[in-house]
């Protein structure tokens, strides 16, 4: 199966944007090489520019509060297990005392590097990164591997509260989830939602079909066109289509 997730407010939009960030980050980090390195130190930039956003930080401690207090009742209840909850009620409260322990906007700790800030400024021209523009830049990445790796450590981990706690967040919303499998005729689907409050969508159907889905949703309606994967125009599938949707709800 693939799975295909849509965010259906622009808080889930942008914390969908930076797990994706961080993951590409923290790969591209472990790796030895120069190139890999520069992937991770521009993935860096790009978590600073949507990271941006005023009320992220506020918004992601919100969240973690608010599902926590909804979630310590529990703690009286036999039906639930008890080892699951205290390790999500856990995990909650440290990822609240590493984010409210965090000084400034995130990435605020890199303004002191100007000269990763002048490359920061020139990653934004195609090509604006080559030797002749940054001589200092290609230094660096011809120093030893070790070196290299300990400065993107010490550039990315000020940072991981942010990610710790929107993976918590992201992952209690995805687990909210009711999977059902449904049929799209002829490439189509529709469902009225009645002002159902959904935050994420999640499509899943079988990863051979050589289609991806196209959709449109609000609290009213939710439209699905299965599109076909052509380097050319492409159209809406002609067969009908099998997959489970997911909607989720914090």
């Amino acid at each position: 199966m693939i799975h295909y997730e849509y965010p259906l407010s622009e808080r889930v939009r942008t914390l969908l944007r930076l797990e994706s960030l961080f993951q590409k980050a923290l790969y591209f980090a472990t790796l030895d090489d120069p190139l890999p390195h520069h992937a991770a130190l521009l993935a860096i930039f790009e978590i600073i520019e949507v990271a941006a956003r005023a009320d992220l930080k506020s918004d992601i401690l919100q969240e973690l509060e608010r599902q926590r207090q909804g979630l310590e009742p529990l703690r009286r209840n036999a039906a639930i297990d008890q080892n699951k909850l205290t390790e999500i009620l856990t995990e909650i409260s440290q990822c609240l005392k590493s984010i409210h322990g965090l000084a400034g906007k995130p990435g605020q700790h890199l303004k002191d590097y100007e000269w990763l800030m002048n490359v920061k400024q020139r990653a934004n021209i195609p090509g604006g990164t080559c030797e002749f523009d940054l001589p200092a830049y290609h230094y660096w990445l011809h120093t030893a591997v070790a070196q290299r790796r300990a400065d993107l450590a010490a550039w990315i981990t000020p940072m991981l509260p942010i990610y710790q706690g929107l993976s918590v967040v992201l992952k209690l919303l995805r687990e909210s989830g009711q999977t059902q499998p449904v049929l799209a005729i002829k490439g189509g689907y529709q469902q009225m939602l009645g002002g159902r409050n959904a935050q994420l969508l999640k499509i899943s159907l079988n990863q051979n079909l050589p289609c991806v889905p196209e959709t449109s949703a609000n609290k009213y309606a939710l439209s699905i066109r299965f599109l076909t994967v052509t380097q050319e125009h492409p159209s809406q599938c002609t067969e009908n289509i099998e997959f489970n949707l997911t909607f989720c709800n914090l």
